[in-house]
């Protein structure tokens, strides 16, 4: 059996990734943004092969999320272990800001949100020296570029885990490894050698991002940038490259030595598209001259690599592709958009049953702050979802719905902010039918940006009569081109129609997020007890 680590390692939209080892388990998690439950976190015992055991942040320990532009939310968390406990650190844009979680199982349950009222800025990070002393680190407007005006960069304190605070007084430790770098972020500190390594993200998180590396002896002292940044890049193989937007990285290091590095990057889609969104890659890193070589003597990150020799085999698990509601409970990997304040869904009688809520799938955007203000608990949406993992995907389902009103149900395909298309059952002017219905919008700037405004627009792209209470419905994507199918059964399926999948693309607006597709039922607008039941789901995937 060939051995090899395969990326992405972990695909479709699981971006921003943070790994850390406990003994000869390895554990990694991964930005969510508006996804409820939020931080998925997986585990391997090779590198190789991920299954995801759990999400760290759920409605038990107080999770809040707000759907919204798919932009928002939860983003670069880092995970690290320490003296029998395991710290999450991120930063929740939907509510108050930085926090940490704690669990003395990755899998959960973690603990509530302690909400760090010191720590400002984002993308905070923690790191516990070798004498046990922790410290905390963030990007922040902090670095005085001699005029008096402050420019983005990365600040470090100690701080005291036990209380919750910081220890000392914050000091500005690096500003970017290129004069006026763009966007520094993401730091990760370690200690090797006689040296403390700094890696941060530099160049924003599209085409020109990039990983960054600096040291210094000291712990608050001066940090040297790497003659050779960036460390590892793709922004330098053009905008066709299939592998691009490499940045955000990690560390971990291997028993017998040996190290490797995650970080997010994306597969492009006819050389133009990232549908998957940013996923998780790895490569082998090795240390010459007391800096880490990224992917050595081809510099880039490889689709394949040898897997460590010094690692068992873990005997690969097959993807479930088939869902038949048989447990009360859903498996880890399916979402919600936004935290669900009141159970839109039950599942009985081998049967998953989504009610035609009041919530819309589709809303205005509203601008987005940094700040947590202002909670909207009004924001999610009836929608039971999963990544799109693959360029080719087939997703399926049985439904019973017969709907009133303004009600519609069926499967749904959520790209960035309001792009998306749905496969719907609806009533028309009184008349049953089945429809694929497309959203996009037009925007003035990122709705982080201030004077953001945004206007949405509905294209009905085919419409059929169907009078009949169940359906089969079926979307299948290959590459851009998406087609529509409905029938009575498995077996006698027609096309509804085909659609450009470009149409509703991130790259349309600049989304950080992937593909989500799922199952959804709307009384769009108005409040139903009306439900729409689902046999079952399948999601099946080819490259």
């Amino acid at each position: 059996m060939e051995k090899k680590l395969k990326n992405p390692i972990i695909p479709g939209y699981y971006p921003d990734p943070t790994i850390c080892r406990v003994g000869d388990d390895y554990y990694l998690a991964c930005s969510s943004f508006e996804m409820s439950p939020g931080i998925p976190i997986f585990h391997s015992k090779d590198l190789a092969h991920w299954k995801q055991i759990g999400n760290a942040m759920t409605m038990e320990n107080g999770f809040h999320m707000e759907k919204n532009t798919l932009v928002g939310g939860v983003m670069a968390p880092t995970l690290r272990y320490h003296n029998g406990l395991f710290y999450i650190i991120n930063t929740n844009f939907s509510d108050k800001g930085n926090y940490i979680i704690t669990a003395e199982d990755p899998a959960g349950p973690w603990s509530e949100p302690h909400w760090l009222t010191d720590v400002p800025g984002i993308d905070a990070s923690i790191f516990f020296d070798n004498d046990g002393q922790a410290y905390i680190m963030g990007t922040g407007d902090v670095w005085d570029n001699g005029t008096g005006v402050k420019e983005r960069g990365i600040w470090l304190a100690k701080y005291d885990m036990e209380k919750f605070c910081m220890a000392g007084e914050p000091v500005t430790i690096f500003n970017s490894a290129l004069r006026v770098g763009s966007a520094p972020e993401a730091p990760h500190l370690y200690h090797i050698g006689d040296y403390y390594y700094l890696m941060i993200a530099e160049g924003g998180t599209e085409h020109y991002h990039a990983v960054m590396i600096a040291r210094s002896k000291e712990i608050f002292g001066f940090y040297e940038g790497n003659p050779a940044n960036p460390v590892m890049t793709h922004r330098h193989m053009g905008f066709t490259s299939p592998i691009i937007n490499v940045g955000h990285a990690d560390f971990v290091d291997l028993p017998d030595g040996s190290w490797y590095a995650v970080m997010l990057a994306s597969r492009l889609i006819d050389k133009e598209y990232k549908n998957l969104g940013r996923e998780t890659f790895i490569c082998p890193v090795v240390w010459e001259r007391e800096w880490p070589l990224f992917s050595p003597e081809t510099g880039k990150i490889e689709w394949e690599y040898d897997a460590p020799a010094s690692l068992p085999w873990t005997i690969e698990e097959t993807k479930k592709t088939t869902y038949d509601f048989d447990t009360e409970e859903l498996e880890p990997e399916w979402v919600c958009l936004g935290t669900p304040y009141e159970k839109f869904y039950s599942i009985q009688d081998s049967k998953l049953s989504i009610r035609c809520i009041r919530q819309k799938l589709v809303d205005d955007l509203q601008p987005m702050t940094m700040d947590g203000e202002g909670k909207n608990y009004d924001r999610y949406v009836a929608m039971l979802a999963q990544r799109q993992c693959a360029i080719h995907t087939k997703i399926a389902c049985r439904m019973e719905f017969m709907p009133e009103n303004d009600e519609s149900a069926g499967l749904a395909i959520v790209q960035a902010m309001n792009h998306q298309m749905h496969l719907e059952r609806a009533e028309e002017n009184g008349k049953q039918v089945l429809r694929l219905v497309m959203y996009t919008s037009d925007f003035t700037c990122p709705p982080y940006f201030p004077g953001f405004e945004s206007e949405t627009h509905r294209e009905i792209l085919a419409e059929t009569e169907w009078k009949e209470k169940e359906i089969v419905l079926e979307i299948e994507m290959e590459g851009e081109m998406f087609t529509f199918r409905y029938g009575t059964s498995k077996e006698e399926m027609h096309v509804l129609c085909t659609a450009d999948g470009g149409m509703i693309n991130p790259e349309k607006v600049g989304c950080m997020t992937g593909t989500v597709m799922g199952m959804f039922a709307s009384g769009n607008g108005a409040d139903s007890e009306n439900q729409a039941e689902f046999d079952w789901f399948t999601c099946v995937e080819s490259e």
